[in-house]
């Protein structure tokens, strides 16, 4: 089997436990929640993002790592963690401009995703030791980002 048949098997298999984990035991629970409650624990998620800085770090991912993905897919990920920060903090203070900030966030946060797997492929990028990034975390990320789009719009009604 290739790498790139066992990269899109190892995404698509974390895509499948992730989906069944978010309908099975997280969506049900978030559901019977306030909007400002309910979306707190999936933006704790996106507050680890900082990890995406591991990109820089030619040691982690070698020194091979074309920066013209590198820098984008870093400063994405930290700049979606800020916005997970700033949209915790908002929602927990009760701002009047929380869902706002939880739609930024979600808009940037699910853009610089696609941007980065779109770049990685269309590179073949070979991430070394990040390898786990795209293939394990990377699915949790864009589920919890449906989830949170799911949620915006059903309970904006």
């Amino acid at each position: 089997m290739s790498i790139r048949a066992i990269f899109g098997l190892q995404v698509l298999m974390s895509f499948a436990g992730y989906i069944l984990i978010a309908r099975f035991y997280v969506a049900p629970r978030l559901s019977a929640l306030p909007l400002r409650v309910a979306l707190i624990p999936l933006l704790l998620l996106h507050a680890f993002r900082h990890l995406g800085m591991v990109f820089l770090v030619p040691t982690v991912v070698g020194p091979a790592l074309p920066a013209a993905f590198a820098v984008p897919a870093a400063y994405g990920d930290l700049l979606a963690a800020l916005l997970a920060l700033l949209a915790i903090a908002a929602l927990r203070m009760e701002w009047s401009s929380a869902i706002a900030l939880v739609w930024l966030f979600n808009v940037v946060g699910t853009l610089d995703l696609i941007n980065a797997f779109y770049q990685g492929l269309r590179n073949n990028v070979l991430l070394g030791a990040a390898y786990y990034v795209p293939t394990f975390a990377v699915p949790a990320l864009f589920v919890t980002h449906a989830m949170i789009f799911a949620m915006l719009t059903r309970r904006a009604r």
